[in-house]
């Protein structure tokens, strides 16, 4: 016996689910969420099941954890009881997949976003980066790591603030 399903349900639970699970915030950076970053990679229902695949920003993000338990609350209190997050680390996340919106958060929230595209070769080059609050590209990093790994701190020698920069991956 055949039984044939109308996929437009399907398609709805998809896009509904989709639109939820996007909405989680970086618990590193709340301004952002796993969508903006690019951290969403797939989703699919089946059959009430809700499958949502993330690539982290890295192997050891500390936040991993706590962003698969956010799409797990996030979607069950949207009405998806049956959720499972997977992880996937290949292909490697890079900032080339973070949204322009994203970016442009980043920026209006005081933190530089990622100069330039993740580099092709094995020596990338970084460029200027400009202070979030006065435009300044008259700045220097003061350490590799910022408020989070995926930061560096700069300061502005001109308005004399520092900042975080999200270093490009």
């Amino acid at each position: 016996m055949v039984t044939l399903i109308d996929p437009l349900p399907t398609m709805d639970a998809t896009l509904h689910a989709w639109a939820v699970a996007a909405a989680v915030r970086d618990p590193e950076v709340p301004v952002l969420t796993i969508e903006d970053l690019g951290v969403l990679r797939d989703l699919e229902v089946d059959d009430g099941r809700v499958t949502v695949t993330i690539t982290p920003t890295y192997s050891g993000c500390p936040a991993t954890n706590a962003i698969c338990d956010d799409i797990v609350i996030a979607l069950t209190a949207a009405g998806f009881d049956d959720v499972d997050v997977r992880i996937t680390l290949a292909p490697a996340w890079t900032t080339d997949w973070m949204s322009a919106a994203g970016a442009a958060k980043l920026h209006e929230f005081g933190i530089a976003p990622p100069t330039g595209r993740r580099a092709a070769g094995p020596i990338p080059v970084t460029l200027a980066v400009r202070c979030p609050q006065c435009g300044s590209p008259d700045t220097r990093e003061i350490a590799r790591f910022g408020s989070t790994a995926c930061k560096a701190l700069y300061e502005c020698r001109a308005c004399l603030e520092p900042f975080d920069h999200f270093k490009v991956h």
